[in-house]
């Protein structure tokens, strides 16, 4: 799994997170029904963008979801997937991007790529993809060369590029490829007036992704000698936030401009997931809202200024101020008080479950692996018994706008839609 937006479901809204994995499961199906099993391997988060977009944008008709067979990815359950023409495209997509990908890596000769046998297999491997994205791309009308073309145009981009080369040079055909992808599901979607904001939305979306990539391989690139947009063009990783923020409002500014029948997924994944990977690749660590707003030259809401100037350390995490002569006046021992020494009530231990054996529990701990239910939702511990919670739920589940209030302060993120509802549980 790659891609830029990949979002911790649990700051999704199950309405929303029902959606997004009925995205990422389509994508995968239509991978495996078009382009057989292996081609699944190139399932990505990027890509399943496209779907979202051309379903926001289509009139809800009968049959635009189906129940899939149980998978292992999903613990073994049952769950409704997209299907149709988004899905199809999104799968052709992320066959050429996957293939860029593999070219990517021969290129900077990653891994098991510095060998020659295996870059040949996987120069083989890319052009089946890039074939196969063809002509899944011919059938729904939409010309992938242009997709190849960009990969191509890369290459050459990249060996012309030194000290000085204005970093847009670089991500210019990544840019083309993502605009082109964009603009296709106006069309599927029956809404050719999206085509041209939604082709400047992907046209930043690859820009984005681009410079992504390249922040957060700078120091590994360094490290093998790898070729770094960055630093083949000597950007500062300042100017590279610049050109990233820049991109964000952009998204933001376009997707208003087009018409959707749905857009509360497009807009948590392309405005709110977007800048958190922006966030996540520059290791900011405060809130991208508030950042914004207290940029040199940047003003603050009243109730910014208010709050910032009487919230105190104590505030900041939640504390009760208590008085200049010790804690406030009542009972310090009621259950509910916060001077309560011995703290609030706590809930009665779980009774004592029946621990299973050695072999036993190895048994069950395989079977739960194979299902990956260690990794997402709960499970039960092979051993103890006891309720535990997947690998999933250990991710940065901080939320962009756990220190404002979304419904009154979102401020330049959230103008002109109704955040409270926009289903991002903000």
């Amino acid at each position: 799994m790659f891609g830029i937006v990949r979002p911790c479901a649990h700051r999704l809204s199950e309405g929303l997170k029902t959606e997004w994995m009925a995205h990422l499961c389509g994508l995968c199906l239509a991978l495996r029904s078009d382009h057989g099993q292996f081609a699944r391997i190139v399932t990505n988060y990027d890509g399943l963008i496209v779907s979202v977009l051309t379903e926001a944008q289509a009139e809800r008709t009968t049959g635009w979801r189906r129940t899939a067979g149980p998978c292992p990815l999903r613990s073994m359950r049952t769950a409704p997937v997209a299907r149709g023409e988004g899905a199809r495209l999104a799968a052709a997509v992320s066959l050429v991007l996957a293939s860029a990908k593999v070219r990517d890596h021969i290129a900077d000769r990653d891994g098991l790529l510095r060998r020659r046998p295996v870059a040949a297999a996987a120069r083989r491997v890319a052009a089946g993809w890039d074939r196969a994205g063809a002509r899944a791309g011919a059938e729904l009308g939409f010309d992938t060369a242009v997709l190849v073309d960009a990969v191509d145009r890369q290459t050459g981009v990249e060996r012309l590029a030194g000290p000085g080369t204005p970093l847009l040079t670089v991500t210019e055909p990544t840019e083309t490829a993502t605009a082109a992808a964009f603009a296709h599901t106006a069309a599927l979607a029956g809404r050719p007036q999206n085509a041209e904001p939604l082709a400047e939305a992907g046209r930043l979306f690859g820009r984005l992704a681009h410079l992504l990539d390249a922040v957060e391989d700078q120091e590994a690139d360094a490290a093998s000698g790898a070729w770094n947009p960055l630093t083949a063009t000597g950007t500062s990783r300042a100017e590279a936030r610049r050109l990233c923020d820049d991109a964000l409002r952009g998204v933001r500014l376009a997707l208003r401009d087009a018409e959707f029948t749905d857009d509360k997924l497009t807009h948590v994944l392309l405005v709110h997931e977007l800048r958190r990977s922006v966030d996540r690749a520059f290791a900011t660590q405060t809130c991208s809202h508030q950042a914004d707003a207290r940029r040199p030259g940047g003003d603050l809401t009243d109730r910014q200024q208010t709050e910032s100037a009487v919230k105190t350390p104590g505030d900041a995490v939640g504390l009760r101020q208590t008085g200049s002569f010790g804690p406030p006046p009542g009972n310090p021992y009621a259950p509910n008080n916060p001077g309560n020494p011995f703290g609030p009530p706590q809930p009665p231990p779980e009774p004592p479950r029946d621990r299973r054996g050695l072999i036993t529990g190895c048994l069950v701990w395989a079977g739960l692996a194979c299902t990956c239910q260690m990794c997402c939702g709960t499970f039960e511990d092979p051993w103890s018994r006891q309720r535990r919670e997947g690998l999933c739920s250990q991710c940065d589940c901080s939320d962009c706008c756990d220190a404002c209030d979304c419904c009154s302060n979102c401020g330049d993120c959230c103008s002109s839609c109704d955040c409270c509802d926009c289903g991002c549980d903000c």
